[in-house]
């Protein structure tokens, strides 16, 4: 047997130039491998600081809304404190037996402007509203509240008081977003309404199938004294959100797009859901009596497309007497209007 000869081996020319060929290429392989290696880590360290970056400024757009984004007057306050919303639930000195926690999440807040003059009304349409699922405020334009004390429902109600304004006056100043941010329906009523043919529960499921932001419920037309004919009431309908109109001015038809023709409500009982109100608040201009024009706009408080979240429901009606209020007339001529108005027309079915 031959013993290994190293000398050999390297002595041999074809031997020689194999081992040249394997020596450059591992050195080839050994560079490009040290290369890559640089270059890779380049790019992670690269990628790295940007995502330290990304992380820091996210962590700075945190911190700074924090700040930023408390109410003012807050930012002193340790965060777990600050209180940001309310609501009208009353809390008795005399009790500790308190609900705790929030109100349920289905409640709503029925508030109408009145008068002394109007009670009787006031007291069916109140009647209507469960109260453990609704919460009752009332604005008294004529300063008299002692006078309702007498109705069984009546110191489980807000009364707010302020002399010759109007409901969009006190709905500005009481109804802060964030003061009724726990009711998922707010219902800005006007006193002057019949509700025998109004059940809200049933009107409030009929909202939400139907996905309206902004709704009323539909007038009897026979009753009702009607402004608006996208307001009244049709036959064997649930709700429209549209009307057809082919004669005289403003005409309306299939290609409206703009309220009174579609997506609009008239400002006598308007119904907005939570976020709705939120944006019409901020509409209300501070010197506001009557609301005119403001039906026109609400449109863009409708949460998305008005032609299809803004409604009248025609399922759940009720009659506008059309009394006028603030005082303006006799309190036995408006409960003559009332019952003449109530008991000698036909009911439309």
């Amino acid at each position: 047997m031959k013993s290994f000869n190293c000398a050999s081996v390297v002595s041999d020319p074809k031997n020689r130039s194999c081992l040249c060929s394997l020596f450059i290429v591992a050195t080839l392989i050994c560079g490009a491998y040290f290369i890559s290696s640089a270059f890779i880590t380049k790019e992670y360290k690269d990628r790295l600081s940007r995502w330290e970056v990304i992380n820091m400024h996210q962590n700075s757009k945190s911190n700074t809304c924090k700040v930023r984004c408390r109410p003012p007057g807050s930012e002193a306050l340790p965060q777990g404190i600050v209180v940001k919303t309310s609501n009208l639930e009353m809390r008795p000195l005399w009790s500790d037996s308190v609900k705790n926690g929030n109100l349920e999440p289905y409640s709503s807040l029925l508030a109408i402007a009145v008068g002394i003059k109007q009670k009787e009304i006031v007291d069916r349409i109140v009647k209507k509203f469960p109260a453990r699922d609704f919460v009752v405020m009332l604005f008294h334009y004529d300063g008299i509240v002692d006078e309702w004390r007498d109705l069984e429902w009546s110191d489980h109600a807000i009364h707010v008081s302020a002399v010759n304004q109007t409901k969009w006056w006190f709905a500005k100043r009481f109804l802060h977003p964030d003061i009724v941010a726990e009711y998922k329906y707010i219902f800005l009523w006007d006193e002057d309404l019949g509700v025998d043919n109004f059940d809200p529960r049933q009107y409030l499921s009929i909202i939400e199938d139907g996905g309206l932001e902004i709704s009323q419920p539909a007038l009897d037309p026979v009753k009702s004294e009607v402004h608006h004919q996208i307001t009244a009431r049709r036959r064997n309908s649930r709700l429209h959100r549209r009307i057809y109109k082919f004669k005289g001015s403003g005409r309306c038809d299939g290609r409206s797009t703009a309220p009174p023709c579609i997506g609009w409500v008239e400002m006598m009982a308007p119904v907005f859901s939570r976020a709705a109100w939120r944006c019409a608040w901020y509409m209300i201009q501070n010197d506001l009596i009557h609301a005119w024009g403001l039906d026109m706009q609400l449109g863009y408080c409708a949460q998305g497309d008005r032609m299809k979240n803004v409604g009248v429901v025609d399922a759940q009606y009720i009659v506008h007497f059309g009394l006028p209020t603030l005082g303006a007339m006799a309190e036995n001529e408006a409960i003559k209007l009332y019952a003449s108005q109530h008991y000698s027309q036909r009911e439309i079915i």
